[in-house]
């Protein structure tokens, strides 16, 4: 289960002559600008090793020139590599021909272009049931296939209308429900959004990670956008001269660049968009239970000097906060916790944006609590770890 869907191992793909002898200076420590010159040969991709786990978004970024888009075709063997290996499933593909090629791009792998790749002469309908139309699928079933995918990226009613008649967006909507209707494992997607304009860019960004949240596809996207690759990225590889100089989440990156290429790539990048509530939040330091008494709670909060206190119940189900204030009027007059609870308390969730955290956490009385999904607490995110994220 914990085989990746796709790895590389030394993956390399010379473009030209003397292959060889441009992988000699290249492992000699020549860059690929000096092999160009001495050679003629253009190194597209060199020694390239990862793993993309199944069902995440794997995010490859760079500069043009960088090798992202040479990578993501030996990914679906339009190019065939000049050294090292392509595994699926942990299996060798490298070589795969004929039939088990066909095999491969029809059921394991769709791509989504930046020129969206629609025909013209085809309505919406058409183009999305085409590959399912080349793969044999009865009518009536490749059209109720179609029909469900036009819905899911936001087109329908739309179905019959011209490729003509649609605007950029609304095109490479069709090219992604195209990819989606075949219901490949991989989506490989080369700068799907990077024609768009920047709010239709913004929208597709949002309606890609709805529906990832339903369909849970394996998905390689390339681009050189880095707010991009880190609002839609699982996992983030920096590529540069053919090269990946970086890999790991957006978190990771942010917190260690690891050197000064890769600081001076992201430094731009806007923190409060790509750090999420479970980044930046801490246990609490205190925690009473529901069964306690107000004793217990005012112990707690003299010992951690702190004036409030989370409370859960037995399963570690969030119940609510009581306050110095409370805990003592419950003493007084012989209350229980529960009694004096405030349960209007501000919860997230663990994948909350910190940009969509901060106008609360301007006003909130309390730390925000970020719960599971049953609603057990799993943390407490604080004014000052919203502020001092973004620094």
């Amino acid at each position: 289960m914990n085989t990746p869907i796709i790895s590389t191992r030394g993956l390399t793909k010379i473009f030209g002559y003397s292959p060889q002898a441009a992988m000699k200076f290249m492992r000699e420590g020549m860059d690929k600008n000096a092999v160009f010159k001495k050679l003629g040969s253009t190194v597209g991709v060199y020694d390239v090793s990862l793993d993309i786990q199944r069902g995440r978004t794997f995010v490859i970024i760079g500069l043009s020139g960088s090798g992202k888009s040479t990578l993501v075709r030996l990914m679906n063997l339009l190019l065939r590599p000049t050294a090292g290996s392509l595994l699926y499933e942990g299996e060798d593909i490298s070589d795969l021909k004929g039939r088990n090629l066909i095999e491969y791009r029809r059921n394991k792998v769709s791509m989504v272009f930046q020129s969206f790749g629609l025909m013209g002469h085809k309505d919406v309908l058409g183009n999305v049931c085409y590959g399912l139309e080349v793969k044999g699928v009865r009518k009536d079933l490749r059209v109720d296939r179609a029909m469900e995918m036009i819905g899911m990226v936001g087109l329908s009613g739309w179905e019959h209308q011209p490729i003509s008649s649609l605007s950029g967006g609304m095109k490479q909507r069709v090219g992604l429900a195209r990819a989606l209707a075949n219901d490949p494992e991989v989506l490989l997607m080369d700068e799907p959004f990077s024609a768009l304009d920047p709010i239709v860019r913004r929208d597709m960004q949002f309606e890609l990670l709805g529906i990832q949240k339903k369909v849970k596809k394996t998905i390689v996207f390339i681009t050189h956008d880095i707010n991009e690759a880190f609002k839609l990225g699982d996992q983030v590889a920096i590529m540069k001269d053919g090269k990946v100089v970086r890999t790991g989440t957006p978190e990771e990156i942010l917190s260690n660049p690891g050197d000064e290429y890769i600081e001076q790539f992201v430094k731009d990048i806007d923190r409060s968009k790509v750090l999420l509530a479970k980044n930046v939040m801490i246990t609490p330091a205190s925690l009473v239970k529901l069964s306690d008494g107000p004793n217990v709670a005012l112990k707690e909060m003299k010992s951690n000097s702190i004036s409030s206190v989370f409370v859960v119940g037995d399963n570690m189900d969030l119940a609510g906060i009581v306050t110095l204030d409370s805990a003592m009027n419950a003493r007084s007059n012989n209350l229980s916790i529960d009694d004096v609870l405030e349960k209007d308390i501000i919860i997230t969730d663990p994948n909350t944006p910190i940009a969509d955290l901060i106008p609360i956490a301007a006003r909130a009385r309390f730390p925000i609590a970020v719960v599971g999904p049953v609603g057990n607490l799993l943390g407490i995110v604080t004014k000052a770890a919203v502020l001092s994220s973004l620094t």
